[in-house]
């Protein structure tokens, strides 16, 4: 890693700077933020995370059930996207008009997505509806929740060690231009009478 390649400013040198020894601590900073706060944040927006989407699955499971549907007809147009969280999201789907009991044992008719690649009047179907039996996307799998928490914490672990490592190389950057900018002026103050006969140079 980058960071680590200022912390050879810490041997004892007579020509080291004191612009090269606060690089080494910015350095030093960077590196322990890099190793102790990074992973810690995405410990902590990851917990978050599960916490949060665990909540979800544990509602949605409450608030959503399956029932089984029976196919009227076929329906033509485009069939809407799958529901990506699915493990049988690559199934053919069909539309079809179809009737279905709601929880509360009412009965509910209209367009549904079967899972059936050529579906007859009569076919039986499962799908999924709210408490009201309106037709709902399938609940959150727990396994697909902790997969979304564990990659938010990557995230965030990831995002907190790019921006210790900006604000390193920024700080870095300034020290630099502020050196450069004082040999400017050293130069400026020497640099026209080098070589020249009788400067002694």
């Amino acid at each position: 890693m980058r960071v680590i390649t200022g912390l050879w400013r810490w041997r004892r040198n007579p020509l080291r700077r004191a612009t090269d020894l606060t690089e080494a601590w910015v350095a030093l900073v960077a590196l322990l933020l890099i190793a102790v706060a990074a992973p810690l944040t995405g410990s902590l927006v990851g917990a978050a995370a599960q916490n949060s989407l665990q909540r979800s699955v544990r509602e949605q499971r409450h608030a959503r059930h399956l029932v089984t549907a029976t196919v009227v007809r076929r329906l033509g147009g485009a069939p809407a996207a799958n529901d990506p969280d699915s493990a049988t999201a690559r199934r053919i789907r069909s539309r079809v008009l179809a009737d279905w009991r709601a929880p509360d044992g009412s009965e509910r008719r209209g367009p549904v997505l079967a899972a059936l690649k050529s579906p007859r009047q009569g076919d039986h179907f499962q799908v999924w509806t709210d408490t009201r039996g309106q037709i709902a996307t399938r609940p959150l799998d727990p396994a697909t929740a902790t997969t979304h928490a564990v990659l938010a914490g990557l995230g965030a672990a990831l995002a907190v060690g790019g921006l210790v490592e900006s604000v390193r190389r920024l700080i870095v950057w300034r020290m630099v231009r502020r050196r450069y900018a004082g040999w400017d002026r050293a130069w400026d103050r020497a640099g026209p009478d080098w070589g020249k006969a009788g400067t002694g140079s």
